[in-house]
């Protein structure tokens, strides 16, 4: 008899802090612990130790979800395991070509990459299909045999497999995986393009099929690892499209996790904002690495198969996101011109920012909110985590002295060098996609989101933002809230007046068996299943496409003009074109409901403090100690566990009955009222 599982635990992994959110008996408890990258599991079993819940995870009463990022560094760092290519004879060179574009576009010169699978891993076989999926020829035995001879003295430890149209038939593949499974004297892992990206264009899809092979090995020993230390408790992981899946199915499908963390916090976004009736949402997670920016069109979260993760392609559907290096840990710093940059590097958990007194040296963002009296050291983790002011202001003083700066003027260049980044990151997700950010509400999480919110507000002539409660572990949250997923697709090319809606309808009809029987794993009893059909279109001759629901083929044509005038300022009067077909399969798991902001204490200002860069005095306030409805003027700090709040001079915010904070911009207030 299995136990019976008393509570839920989110925890999302970050470059600097270790996030965790614990729901218990209809109460959430939130918790922080610096992160381990050289091991991450070990500050997993530091939390859940400081939680005190070693003895219900030891006996099985606690369901884990996590977001990942195992997957996302070994694929940035191009830590993954060592990986064999194999495709059609006279196709080796495929990912080292690409698609020959240059990342500058009037620069004639340009650094060579290096190629993703050195040129002694990428390996031919015999077999051919046409471009209809009719066989031409048959993988042979002379060329399988070659194949694992040079196998044998490469010994990878894994191996990707991406023939030509394997979308259409995947026997060939089929056939070489199984052969090589049979006579390799070892058992490596071994990928199929197939079953990874069952679409058109070779490239993307074998880039698909290298990074699901050689993060896979990596992924499968660290969950494995996770799970036999949490056992006999479940653990879930997050993957990139903002749905959870069981760890050991997750193991195998390791390209499905590369913004395993970020989709956690949008995951929490999306329910917040069906919750609220927030019809737009302009987020950004702000951690100590990096910030994530996103758009919530009604609440929901769009997906793309256009991501990219460093200079490669990721076609598999992943939350549309755009992510830059700035965070709290972002290292500021001089170039030979004496120009002051921040960022991409960050100073992550070891050594950290200055101020940490870990042995960072480096000024950083931290830093400079510090040295600017914005992060208050009493309130800083909960007064658990002590600053070292000292520290930051060495560290920030080799800039302002090289400037002939003050120490405050270089922090103040540095926040400012920040926020714009943070401001171009949100209007390339907004503005540039044919989206008014004016229309929406800023909403920011990620534990020092809240800091920078209102200077970005400004920044993009926003007038309405949102700081969530519980915002400093939001994306922890977000694993709690995340319904159970999968995605599926098939490649069906053909100009739309030339479809036949029957066999669209068997094709789903396919898709949708498939996704159920990978749901039937999950052991889920009387959860809903949600299906959603959608399509990718395009113009004949472009190379992008756009997804939108599949309504059949009149309205979807229809659908599809209005959304390419919304997205390019254009339609063509010519018959668009089937891309790819695609399916979307949820199971609703228990919503954590939201609850009502009670405190009987009264409410009151805590202390007036004088902060560089305010003409009059900033309030300071405990965010725990508000009251429902309680309006607070800027500029004013609200301190609390996990993060800060930084409310502007021209800003007030205000406390709804569930605790979050509504900020709205105090003179578009007084214009209303005239």
């Amino acid at each position: 008899m299995k136990p019976q599982l008393l509570a839920r635990l989110g925890i999302d992994t970050g470059g600097t802090f270790t996030d965790f959110v614990l729901v218990y008996q209809g109460k959430l408890q939130t918790h922080k612990v610096l992160s381990t990258p050289e091991a991450p599991e070990l500050a997993i079993l530091q939390g859940i130790n400081e939680l005190g819940l070693a003895k219900a995870v030891s006996a099985g009463e606690v369901a884990i979800i996590h977001g990942s990022t195992v997957a996302t560094n070994a694929a940035l760092e191009r830590k993954g395991v060592k990986t064999a290519f194999i495709t059609n004879r006279g196709f080796k060179d495929m990912l080292t070509i690409a698609r020959q574009t240059r990342p500058q576009l009037y620069r004639l010169e340009t650094q060579p990459k290096m190629p993703p699978v050195p040129e002694e891993f990428c390996l031919e076989v015999g077999g051919r299909l046409s471009a209809d999926g009719k066989e031409l020829q048959k993988p042979d035995n002379q060329s399988l045999q070659s194949l694992v001879e040079q196998l044998e003295l490469l010994h990878p430890e894994a191996i990707a497999i991406n023939l030509l149209f394997s979308f259409i038939d995947s026997r060939h593949e089929k056939w070489v995986a199984e052969y090589l499974r049979k006579n390799l004297s070892w058992q490596p892992f071994i990928c199929c393009s197939h079953s990874i990206l069952p679409e058109y264009k070779e490239y993307e899809r074998g880039i698909a099929c290298w990074l699901n092979a050689s993060l896979s090995p990596l992924v499968n020993t660290y969950l494995l690892k996770l799970e036999a230390s949490i056992a006999p408790s479940t653990l879930s992981v997050m993957q990139s499209s903002g749905g959870t899946i069981n760890a050991r199915q997750a193991a195998d499908k390791a390209v499905n996790m590369l913004l395993s963390g970020p989709a956690g916090g949008l995951a929490a976004a999306s329910y917040l904002a069906k919750n609220l009736e927030i019809p737009g949402l302009m987020t950004f997670d702000m951690g100590g690495t990096s910030t994530d920016a996103a758009l919530l069109d009604k609440g929901n979260i769009v997906l793309s198969t256009e991501g990219t993760i460093g200079s490669f392609p990721v076609g598999v559907p992943m939350v549309d996101m755009h992510t830059i290096g700035a965070g709290g840990g972002s290292i500021a710093y001089l170039d030979s011109g004496c120009l002051l940059h921040v960022g991409p590097e960050s100073a992550g958990a070891k050594p950290g920012p200055a101020c940490y007194g870990l042995g960072g040296k480096s000024p950083t963002v931290t830093d400079a909110n510090l040295i600017l009296g914005r992060l208050r050291p009493e309130s800083f983790m909960g007064g658990e985590f002590q600053l070292d002011n000292e520290a930051a202001l060495k560290a920030i003083g080799k800039i302002s002295e090289k400037l002939a700066l003050t120490t405050e003027e270089a922090a103040e260049g540095i926040i400012s060098i920040a926020n714009s980044h943070m401001a171009q990151a949100l209007r390339s997700i907004s503005v540039e996609k044919g989206y008014d950010p004016k229309k929406f509400r800023l909403c920011c999480f990620g534990g020092a989101g809240g800091l920078h919110i209102c200077a970005l507000a400004d920044a993009l002539g926003m007038t309405q933002a949102l700081v969530p409660l519980n915002a400093g572990v939001f994306s922890a949250l977000g694993m709690l809230l995340a319904p159970v997923k999968r995605n599926f697709s098939h490649s069906y090319q053909c100009l739309l007046a030339n479809a036949d809606q029957r066999d669209i309808k068997q094709l789903f009809t396919e898709l949708k068996m498939q996704a159920l029987d990978e749901l039937n794993q999950e052991h889920l009893a009387n959860a809903e299943v949600l299906i959603e059909y959608s399509v990718d279109m395009r113009y004949s001759g472009q190379s992008s496409s756009l997804n939108l629901a599949w309504e059949g083929l009149e309205i979807t044509q229809q659908k599809f003009h209005e959304l390419h005038k919304s997205r390019y300022g254009h339609q063509l009067h010519i018959e668009p074109e089937l891309v790819n077909l695609r399916l979307s399969a949820e199971l609703q798991k228990q919503q954590y409901n939201l609850q009502r902001w009670t405190n009987p204490k009264p409410a009151k200002i805590r202390k007036k403090l004088c902060l560089y860069g305010f003409d009059e005095k900033v309030s300071v306030h405990q965010r725990d100690e508000l009251n429902v409805e309680q309006v607070i003027q800027g500029p004013a700090l609200i301190l609390e566990k996990n993060s800060t709040i930084l409310i502007g001079a021209e800003w007030c915010a205000r406390t709804d009955q569930f605790g979050h904070l509504f900020l709205d911009k105090q003179r578009a207030w007084a214009e209303d009222k005239d």
